[in-house]
């Protein structure tokens, strides 16, 4: 309502950042999967977005969303039926070695019109048999077509994880040796939470697709699955509301580093800044950010113990 496009824009990519965080949490910090190649759904479903849009007009809302995340879903049954049968540092592998498979297709294919990306000319329209009720076109109702996406995966997942399948998910990143044992069939679970962190991915590919309106082969780059990871060990593995304050705090450093007016001619060098900010984060924070409070509480009652 009062910010301007500068700060409205900041404020809807750290939403959209946190629905990709949230993704990943149900994988790593929820079900014990470390995957290092979750940009491939970010891409794939902004790729598709941009490929589904001609420059002639633009195309149904309910039309585009849906095959965006079909289409990151499919890719993801097929990734996590194969990766999956791998566990610990080849899982990681494998989930990296697809990632970059899909980054290649569109780096060096005439599909994704290799380094030059894919201008998106038009936001997707929302119609009733040709009644529009609002139009993402305008940026005051894309801030709150997020926030509404943002707020209905948190709610999700905080249902998913509160659900029976939620807590088999739990007991297979505690032991899942245990969990086989009282008859649970694990790989299904897995699969499961593979396919809906992936299209959850997805849907972060896609609404960041519509906000810059471009997409390149950099959104499927391991560095935005690098990205993603660390906002979630920032944030604390484990909490949906520490993947979402780490989303908040990675991407406000990011900012802060690369601005000139704080850090002048140094603001070029803002990688080195941010990894040396991470590394301090890590080391003082262990459980992120999140698990600050219980971390002064220990420390404050180990203090005043006789």
């Amino acid at each position: 309502m009062f910010g301007d496009s500068y700060y409205t824009g900041l404020v809807i990519k750290i939403m959209i950042y946190a629905v990709f965080a949230l993704s990943l949490e149900l994988l790593v910090g929820q079900t014990g999967l470390v995957c290092f190649g979750h940009a491939a759904f970010f891409g794939i479903a902004a790729y598709t977005a941009a490929l589904l849009t001609p420059q002639a007009g633009p195309v149904s809302l309910f039309f585009l969303l849906p095959a965006a995340l079909l289409a990151t879903a499919l890719y993801a049954l097929v990734t996590g039926a194969l990766s999956l049968r791998t566990k610990g540092i080849y899982f990681i592998m494998v989930t990296l070695a697809f990632s970059q498979m899909a980054y290649f297709v569109f780096h060096d294919t005439k599909i994704g019109r290799g380094s030059d990306g894919i201008y998106l000319y038009f936001k997707p329209l929302v119609e009733f048999g040709g009644w529009a009720p609002f139009s993402l076109e305008d940026g005051g109702t894309f801030y709150y077509f997020v926030l509404g996406a943002l707020v209905l995966t948190y709610a999700f997942l905080a249902m998913l994880l509160k659900s029976r399948f939620g807590h088999a998910l739990a007991g297979i990143r505690v032991n899942e040796q245990r969990m086989r044992a009282a008859g649970f069939s694990t790989f299904p679970y897995k699969l499961t939470a593979f396919v809906v962190s992936g299209t959850l991915a997805g849907l972060a590919g896609f609404l960041f697709a519509l906000k810059d309106g471009f997409v390149n082969p950099e959104f499927l780059s391991w560095h935005q699955s690098g990205a993603v990871l660390l906002m979630i060990i920032l944030g604390g593995m484990g909490s949906l509301r520490g993947a979402v304050l780490g989303a908040f705090i990675f991407t406000m450093l990011q900012e802060v580093f690369q601005s000139q007016e704080i850090f002048g001619d140094f603001a070029s060098h803002w990688n080195l800044s941010l990894g040396l900010a991470i590394i301090v984060l890590v080391a003082l924070l262990p459980k992120g950010v999140i698990g600050l409070p219980a971390q002064l509480g220990a420390r404050f009652n180990k203090g005043t113990r006789p």
